[in-house]
């Protein structure tokens, strides 16, 4: 599985680029994705970190048992989830992400489509990059 490659993955010298811990942190985005497609939440258990806070278009927020819950509940089918125009900034020990986020699929016997703009904060813990916090804010559909 390619997520455990990108989480396991240690550097081999003393220092790691900044571009390479760049690359890994967008793996992560990449498997967070895939992981939604595919409901795994064993997947996106190792990716969000156990103080994961995020806030929702409508301004709830919702911790990694929420999260975890409502990409297991039978209802949520997604199809496919893709991130857009995503930017990077690394810090000492963290990263920032943006982006815009796209998932369709179905929920409730019914089709949806969403495009949020996110904003994802990793802190590396122990050598692993965990999301520690995620915010998104709706784009309308007539939006571009």
């Amino acid at each position: 599985m390619a997520l455990v490659a990108v989480l396991s993955a240690t550097p081999g010298f003393a220092q790691t680029s900044s571009k390479d811990e760049a690359g890994r942190v967008l793996g992560l985005e990449t498997a967070w994705n895939h992981a939604i497609e595919g409901k795994d939440v064993k997947a996106l258990d190792m990716i969000l970190a156990s103080t994961f806070i995020g806030v929702e278009a409508d301004g709830s927020i919702y911790n990694k048992p929420d999260f975890l819950a409502s990409i297991k509940a039978p209802e949520y089918q997604p199809s496919q989830a893709v991130n857009e125009q995503i930017a990077i900034q690394m810090y000492d020990g963290a990263a920032v992400v943006t982006g815009i986020f796209r998932v369709k699929g179905m929920e409730k016997g019914k089709p949806y489509v969403h495009r949020e703009r996110f904003t994802d904060t990793w802190i590396k813990i122990k050598d692993t990059w965990q999301c520690v916090s995620s915010h998104v804010t709706a784009i309308p559909a007539n939006a571009k």
